[in-house]
């Protein structure tokens, strides 16, 4: 795995000939999950934003965005958008093991396939040329250092993401940053990365469990439920609350100080736009881009909240 230097390869295109770019004509396929959480909202957002700034930078360039429901769905979408002759697919697989096979056609007809953010279980690198994602275990890590460090005998529940590839990564991250210390975790369930369903998975542990000390759960969306949880059971043992995103709300939260809201993870939305800005430098300029493109998972403090505020965000 190495990393990619963006920064260069979007100067590239940038300042490529205007004249020689103005001559190509391509198609970029971007198939994303529909917006049923915030952070799926982010990614719709920033996918919709870099497809306009793309297309306004290169006059002969036309990227079709395609939101799906689900994996089935999102299956048909590929097919759909493979019929429409792309010449690169951008994808944020809704859950990657049962769209293999759709990605591996658009791949096997020898289109550039850039994966964001889930890649498959088998972990099969010759499903896609590019790989652009958050760091899932440094986000799991960097959450279980800070509950190590911070509360080291702390009593923890956890709240999972779904069933997938990245929960895995994310969990065991978790359970590395908090090896050695004696933070003890509870009980662990999924809240499928949903705020109404982590509000339920929190209601349950706040009955379960008559002593907890901190929450982690894997996403911004579920913290809001979590802390409606908190709120209505006007539980007072809990002293924190970590989950992960970088949203507007949450870093909002650790700027103004709040109590159960201390710090956030990052997982910017906005990868997918950094998949999309490297496609088309592969596509335009034929630079270097396979490979991985790990962002990192900062920890959001007081200290350095302001850096990633973004009040007009949809997320």
């Amino acid at each position: 795995m190495h990393r990619l230097m963006l920064g260069l390869a979007v100067a590239a295109v940038t300042f490529a000939g205007a004249a020689h770019a103005e001559d190509k004509k391509f198609t970029i396929g971007v198939s994303i999950p529909a917006a049923d959480h915030g952070w799926t909202s982010g990614v719709v957002f920033h996918a919709e934003r870099t497809a306009k700034l793309l297309m306004a930078e290169h006059p002969g360039l036309n990227v079709i965005v395609k939101t799906s429901p689900d994996a089935a769905s999102q299956a048909n979408a590929v097919q759909d958008l493979d019929t429409q002759g792309i010449d690169a697919l951008v994808i944020l697989p809704s859950d990657p093991d049962p769209l293999v096979n759709a990605i591996k056609e658009v791949k096997g007809k020898g289109k550039f396939v850039a994966l964001v953010d889930r890649a498959p279980s088998s972990n099969d690198n010759s499903v896609r040329d590019l790989y652009v994602a958050g760091n899932n275990p440094a986000l799991g890590e960097v959450a279980g250092k800070y509950i190590k460090d911070t509360t080291p005998d702390a009593q923890v529940v956890v709240i999972r993401g779904l069933p997938i590839p990245i929960d895995q990564q994310r969990q065991d991250g978790f359970d590395k940053g908090i090896a050695g210390s004696n933070v003890k975790v509870l009980d662990r369930q999924y809240g499928n990365w949903n705020r109404d369903d982590a509000f339920k998975v929190m209601q349950d542990y706040l009955t379960k469990y008559q002593k907890i000390d901190v929450v982690w759960c894997q996403d911004d969306d579920m913290a809001v439920g979590v802390l409606q949880a908190i709120e209505q059971a006007k539980r007072t043992d809990i002293k924190y609350v970590v989950a992960g995103a970088g949203s507007k709300d949450m870093v909002k939260k650790v700027m103004d100080g709040d109590k159960l809201i201390p710090v956030d993870v990052l997982y910017p939305p906005a990868m997918v736009g950094t998949a999309m800005e490297l496609t088309a430098a592969a596509l335009y300029d034929q630079l270097p881009v396979h490979g991985s493109y790990i962002l990192d998972a900062t920890l959001v403090t007081k200290d350095n909240a302001k850096d990633f505020y973004f009040p007009d965000s949809p997320f």
